[in-house]
């Protein structure tokens, strides 16, 4: 199955919405003709598998994390202008072990300041331990999805649930509609662009596609770089060879793409012409690593 390596081929070009304007219709316009004259042919990705299932819980999992942190700001900006006795009890105390002594506190009579910064930080404490208790769900709901649907991608170096359920989404119920690894690097913004001129031949960064699975990317070459001597020893050999380690990072985000697009592919679209994946640090080829997954959420 052939795909365009352009996300945005049915979309109006610059210098036609320059000329005409830009609107819903002139845009639907645009796409249809696009359609008919052959020039759009990639395939739409489809939200109608497990994938979508990941995704939404991903959704989920992402505005509980967000409501938690505010939270628990909210909570220590109570506990700052709290009674002096109070804020004395609960100082040098661990987050958990703060929440937790807050979420006892018992209600004072009255509705004067110091009863009124009891009750919050109460209700505060509660809403936080509430959200753990979501997001915790929620993290064992996307690794049972994911084993369920792509088990291979858990198991390779850096990968963990968020990181996992980040490029899933992008890929969609349907990743056999990128053409090889090489679409799907630029469907995550790993590929880079090229940007040569005369006799200086370069490539520049690309700013385009999907940034939360670049952030995905970037987050197992994090992990990589703390935990994988290989990792480390590769980018140090970059650095010496000229290039400078923000440069060394994008070609670890390049090569963790074609690592991990072969584990996106479900056994009934497999593609056929894909190679195994290739060792980032020597060329040579190899299986999957099993290691450590991504800490605290990916």
């Amino acid at each position: 199955m052939k795909a365009s390596r352009s996300p945005r081929s049915t979309s109006p070009t610059r210098p036609h919405r320059r000329r005409h304007g830009k609107s819903d219709s002139i845009d639907a316009a645009a796409a249809a003709r696009a359609v008919l004259s052959g020039r759009a042919t990639a395939t739409a990705k489809t939200t109608d598998g497990p994938v979508e299932t990941v995704r939404l819980f991903k959704m989920a999992k992402s505005s509980a994390v967000k409501s938690r942190s505010m939270a628990i700001n909210q909570l220590k900006a109570v506990l700052v202008a709290a009674e002096p006795a109070l804020r004395e009890s609960l100082a040098r105390l661990s987050n958990l072990k703060l929440i937790r002594r807050c979420s006892q506190l018992r209600p004072t009579p009255g509705t004067g300041r110091h009863a009124a910064s009891r009750h919050t930080l109460r209700l505060l404490a509660r809403r936080i331990l509430h959200l753990t208790e979501e997001i915790d769900d929620l993290t064992a709901r996307i690794r049972s999805a994911i084993d369920a649907y792509a088990p291979k991608l858990l198991n390779l170096y850096g990968v963990g649930p968020n990181t996992a359920a980040a490029l899933l989404t992008a890929a969609g119920d349907n990743p056999d509609r990128l053409a090889s690894e090489a679409s799907f690097a630029a469907l995550c913004g790993a590929s880079p662009v090229e940007a040569s001129s005369g006799k200086t031949q370069r490539r520049r960064l690309n700013r385009g596609g999907d940034r939360q699975a670049n952030s995905a990317l970037y987050t197992i070459v994090i992990a990589r770089l703390r935990w994988d001597t290989r990792t480390r020893s590769y980018v140090e050999r970059r650095v010496t060879e000229g290039k400078t380690r923000r440069e060394a990072n994008r070609c670890l985000k390049r090569y963790i793409a074609r690592e991990i697009y072969p584990a996106l592919l479900t056994p009934e679209g497999n593609h056929p012409h894909q190679p195994p994946p290739v060792d980032i640090h020597r060329g040579i080829k190899r299986g999957p690593i099993a290691g450590r997954g991504d800490r605290g959420g990916g």
